[in-house]
């Protein structure tokens, strides 16, 4: 029986090749990735029925009583003032809500 990975957009491909080949094509791409990152997902014998790996990537996959979920890190935003409205002198603001 020919295996057929079937790419359905630039980078993802999807397909039902055997352990031993998503093994070898899973190294292939860890050692090809780079500066990039990859994310692998295959059927499993488990509650979820799936599984995944990540390489490189900020969320990490998890155990969580039995089920597989993904930590995403906190990040803390940096404070950002309020932008000025541009275009807007006195006049035209008292103008526009009705004050004089």
């Amino acid at each position: 029986m020919a295996r057929w990975l079937l790419e359905i957009s630039p980078g993802v491909f999807i397909g039902n090749p055997s352990a031993r080949i998503r093994e070898a094509l899973w190294a292939e791409v860890r050692e090809y990735a780079g500066n990039g990152r990859a994310l692998l997902a295959y059927t499993t014998n488990n509650e979820q029925g799936y599984t995944f790996e990540t390489f490189k990537h900020q969320w990490v996959p998890v155990d969580h009583e039995g089920l597989m979920l993904i930590h995403r890190p906190h990040q803390q935003r940096p404070e950002v003032a309020p932008a000025k409205q541009k275009g807007w002198n006195k006049a035209a603001k008292r103008r526009r809500y009705g004050r004089k």
